[in-house]
């Protein structure tokens, strides 16, 4: 009697997700990201993570408006590739990047890093997560990623190849090549109006 070998069947490849797959999903309240591929769920932002980087946004967007310097956003999806979207709390686009964009609406996430990327750090971020983040914003071609760290009320300046700028709440933030004349206290930052300042949500 003879026997016939079987092939053994090539092993089978984990579904990834795709930017346009991820802007198809109907909004059911969390915020998601897409990276290489892999869905990340995240709870929506607590009230004092909302605060401080609307704080940032506010400053920012009021300078660049106001100069005519390029556009900032809260919460928008950037497609760093067809399988990697990141969401940054807050961010910027120069101007050139912004226009090319066209003034017609069109759904979609931007194509491309924003210049400057605000990541707010929340209390169930792992140091590790957010070192990802920055390294992936970096790689991608952004060329400031401000984290803010209310676990101890400093913000912090990474640059490509360049060392961490590390301010406290007597420093002023500023990115004078990239936004030129904003700069902004970061006591204004984490600056709240009732006295329950201390909380980190």
């Amino acid at each position: 009697m003879t026997t016939t070998a079987t092939a053994p069947r090539p092993p089978t490849r984990p579904t990834t997700m795709t930017a346009d797959d991820l802007l198809a999903m109907p909004d059911d309240g969390f915020r998601y990201e897409l990276v290489r591929g892999e869905l990340r769920k995240m709870p929506p932002p607590g009230w004092f993570h909302g605060k401080y980087a609307a704080s940032v946004v506010r400053s920012l967007d009021g300078h660049v408006w106001a100069n005519d310097l390029g556009d900032a956003a809260t919460e928008t999806g950037f497609r760093l590739a067809d399988d990697h979207v990141r969401a940054p709390d807050a961010s910027f686009v120069r101007k050139e990047r912004a226009d090319a964009m066209g003034s017609a609406y069109t759904p979609g996430f931007f194509p491309g890093p924003p210049d400057i990327a605000v990541e707010v750090i929340s209390p169930s971020d792992r140091y590790r997560a957010v070192a990802e983040k920055v390294a992936d914003w970096l790689a991608a071609g952004t060329l400031a990623v401000i984290t803010v760290n209310p676990r101890n009320r400093t913000v912090e300046i990474h640059r490509p190849q360049a060392e961490v700028i590390v301010l406290n709440e007597g420093d002023i933030l500023e990115v004078q090549d990239v936004v030129p004349g904003w700069r902004m206290p970061v006591s204004e930052i984490f600056r709240v109006r009732n006295a329950e300042s201390n909380r980190n949500s």
